[in-house]
């Protein structure tokens, strides 16, 4: 090596300092869109953006005070949970499951769940009835508040934990990951029923007490039955919903171009 080559070559401090401050810079952006993922995650499970709705990048950069740069990241990772979906004219809209997406997600569910607690439900201890017991009187307490104090964001982890807690003993870890990422993927749309649905809230306390139940006493063909009948009446509350939105919504342009 030249004496010339040597001196062009910056002193190991200067390197490790400009290194650092690039991981530096990389770290402030992660942060920053792991700031904007949890807040608009938020605002869309409780359903303060509602399917459908726009999200505008450069007024939630403004509102945030960041560059668009960790929004988008922010984007990404939130597409990814299903949350909200790009589309090339519009953006970033929340995600509105349709009526093929609804039947598909809730009959996998109504399939896999029953499965599972049928290998589950004998093996549940004195424990896992106090867990389900503590469960089910938070999520009742939860439900039950007054509509301006609605703590929605608690309601799809108590009803996780609850579902969850039922299947532990199934000895199924390859189902039992399918039903969670089912649960979390049905999550929105499971407060939106809750919300949306005159008594939805009232039945969901009442199927989880029946289904408890039926479990502790070991009537397991009446806890499988419940089960999908449970998973069933949030499929039929959602698609309802869906056909009332469809039905209320504007015309397209190709469907006012052909009345």
């Amino acid at each position: 090596m030249t004496d010339e080559t040597e001196a062009l070559r910056p002193p190991p401090g200067l390197e490790i300092e400009r290194k650092a401050m690039g991981v530096g810079k990389s770290l402030q952006h992660r942060t920053m869109a792991m700031a904007a993922l949890e807040e608009l995650r938020d605002r869309i499970l409780n359903a303060d953006y509602p399917p459908g709705f726009q999200l505008r990048q450069e007024a939630l950069a403004r509102e945030f005070g960041m560059s668009r740069i960790p929004l988008r990241e922010a984007f990404l990772m939130l597409e990814k949970e299903g949350l909200i979906r790009m589309s090339p004219h519009r953006g970033a809209v929340v995600a509105e499951l349709t009526f093929d997406e609804i039947d598909e997600l809730f009959s996998m569910r109504s399939l896999m769940e029953p499965w599972l607690m049928e290998r589950s439900v004998g093996k549940l201890t004195a424990e896992d009835f106090a867990a389900l017991e503590h469960i089910q009187e938070q999520y009742a307490l939860s439900l039950a508040q007054p509509h301006d104090s609605h703590d929605v964001a608690r309601w799809s982890g108590l009803n996780k934990d609850f579902h969850m807690r039922l299947h532990r003993h199934a000895a199924s870890p390859r189902t039992m990951g399918l039903v969670a990422n089912l649960l979390t993927e049905c999550d929105l749309h499971t407060r939106i029923q809750l919300l949306g649905v005159p008594g939805a809230r009232e039945r969901a306390v009442a199927e989880h007490r029946a289904l408890l139940d039926f479990c502790r006493s070991g009537r397991l063909a009446e806890a499988t039955e419940a089960m999908r009948g449970h998973i069933d009446n949030i499929r039929q509350g959602l698609l309802a919903m869906a056909l009332r939105r469809k039905r209320e919504a504007p015309p397209t342009e190709s469907e006012a171009s052909s009345d």
